[in-house]
């Protein structure tokens, strides 16, 4: 009989990915989970007259984790709406076009952007080969590569070359997909989608913005946690772990203590301060978790009447960056998703709010609901998807994969490939921290 038990912390998808591959190597397991919900930041949630995805939304075939999960569960993607009237903010005046003119706009800054993609990420699953050993390249690159680092997204566009109006429409876009102040973030992070999205702009949207799971991220996290046999406990905060080279002993917030074999803490980073490890984390973990990400936006659904195709891009210091309708629904109005930068300049639930921000494009909308989840001031996250600040791609999120204990952490904050934005490395490190565990504690006789 197999007495190896295995505490896994948090239900989102990198926890219930890892109990499956416990589960399919014949060791015990139960996941223990702070809300009352699997998912993590994850959520399909009905609101507004349908399900909406308060959390990660976009899948993409190229994203190879979650399409396997999509094959496996028998999901269906549905497109976003495309060919949109576009509407873009700069130097305080609103213009507008076609889709197609916003991103023939985009074209020219955004190359300039992804320079170096190709140099820095030959494998974009192996993010930081140039500084390993055995990258055999000129010394330069390692060089270019530390300097982006250091760099934010946005200044290789404020070099003289580029109009204000291609270097509002790059601030409106990366303040969205860093989801954080364009101006902190390390330019790395697109560089690297860029590698992941065969260098080009076109494919970045598309992973990103373009296709949704009919059924919601639920069709997939619901139909993993219902193939598990382990127990997943709701409501279940943990305090403490206390980890050492044979195991660890993790401590509830009602004082249960459930000593395990190892633990696997999926939390992202936001939320990793209320547990107390024994002994501290390494220095290079507890600064990361001191600094936090660069994440400190949100996003927001709001409902119009009529029905419209709309896209809107604002610059800072907008509150809503990036604006797209989503849902054409049958009483005649439109859902339409926004993201911002800073979590603290909206309110989700008004709609008041949600009229000024619609207002910045199209004043002639009205605005009959909203909605979203503010994931930065939420306990067990404490952030949005995570975004890289300056100097963390090459020091920061990989020490989390290097604890010499039988404490492991798992999560798409921690990803090699998919770090930000998409599950797809939530999954990756779901089954690669799994396999680490079964390595280290052994199958089952």
């Amino acid at each position: 009989m197999n007495d190896t038990h295995i505490v896994i912390v948090g239900a989102g998808f990198a926890g219930l990915t890892a109990a499956r591959e416990l589960q399919a190597a014949g060791l015990s397991c139960e996941i223990v989970e702070a809300r009352d919900r699997i998912g993590g930041r994850a959520w399909t949630a009905d609101r507004m007259g349908r399900p909406l995805e308060l959390g990660a939304t976009w899948v993409h075939w190229h994203q190879p984790h979650v399409w396997t999960e999509i094959t496996r569960y028998g999901q269906q993607i549905v497109s976003s709406p495309v060919d949109n009237d576009a509407y873009w903010v700069t130097d305080g005046e609103v213009r507008s076009g076609t889709e197609a003119d916003l991103d023939n706009l985009l074209e020219a800054p955004m190359r300039r952007i992804f320079e170096g993609s190709r140099e820095f990420f030959p494998n974009p699953h192996d993010p930081l080969h140039v500084l390993s050993e055995d990258f055999d390249g000129p010394a330069e690159v390692r060089e270019r590569f530390l300097a982006a680092d250091q760099a934010s997204v946005l200044d290789p566009v404020r070099t003289g070359e580029f109009t204000r109006e291609e270097q509002d429409l790059c601030d409106a876009y990366w303040s969205a997909g860093y989801i954080g102040d364009p101006n902190t973030g390390s330019s790395l992070m697109a560089k690297q989608w860029a590698a992941l999205c065969d260098h080009r702009l076109s494919l970045v949207d598309e992973q990103t913005l373009r296709y949704k799971l009919v059924d919601g991220m639920r069709g997939i996290y619901g139909n993993i946690a219902a193939d598990l046999d382990c127990p997943i406990r709701l409501n279940t905060p943990v305090t403490a772990v206390e980890h050492h080279d044979t195991g660890a002993t993790v401590t509830l917030a009602d004082g249960e203590e459930i000593t395990a074999d190892a633990v696997i803490v999926t939390a992202p980073v936001g939320a990793l301060d209320t547990i107390d490890f024994t002994p501290p984390l390494a220095e290079g973990l507890q600064r990361t978790i001191d600094q936090k990400w660069n994440s400190t936006g949100f996003k927001i659904w709001i409902k119009v009447k009529g029905h419209h195709r709309i896209i809107g891009y604002a610059p800072t210091p907008a509150t809503v960056a990036v604006f797209r309708s989503e849902y054409f629904m049958d009483d005649g109005t439109t859902i339409c998703v926004g993201f911002g930068s800073h979590h603290d300049q909206v309110d989700l639930e008004s709609v008041d709010d949600a009229q000024k921000i619609v207002d910045q494009w199209r004043p002639d909308l009205e605005v009959v609901d909203c909605t979203g989840h503010d994931w930065v001031a939420d306990t067990w996250s404490g952030q949005a998807w995570a975004t890289l600040r300056q100097g963390q791609f090459a020091d920061a999120w990989h020490h989390f994969g290097r604890t010499d204990t039988r404490l492991y952490f798992a999560g798409a904050d921690w990803a090699k490939g998919w770090r930000g934005v998409v599950v797809d490395g939530a999954i990756e490190q779901g089954i690669s921290t799994a396999r680490r565990v079964i390595d280290a504690v052994g199958r089952p006789r």
